[in-house]
């Protein structure tokens, strides 16, 4: 095991040193299943933008070639 040594924010290190204490483990053994956790908990890009991509069944099939899709575009409710 490779050994790394960084500087933590007071708050943080009082965190991790509570947290190993109250469980009786090593600091190192907190901060290994933080980054661990982190690292898990990570969604891909496509599931944090899910709900913002439209469904392309949803969209006209000449969407991109009918100019008559973009007379109101840019025009919001008070400009119609």
């Amino acid at each position: 095991m490779k050994t790394l040594t960084v500087k933590l924010p007071d708050p943080l290190f009082a965190e991790i040193a509570s947290d190993a204490k109250t469980r009786g483990i090593s600091k190192s053994e907190i901060v290994r299943e933080r980054l661990t956790q982190s690292g898990r908990s990570r969604s891909s890009l496509w599931s944090r933008m899910e709900d913002l991509v439209i469904d392309r069944d949803f969209l006209p099939k000449d969407l991109s070639v009918n100019k008559a899709h973009m007379k109101k575009y840019g025009k919001n409710g008070s400009d119609r």
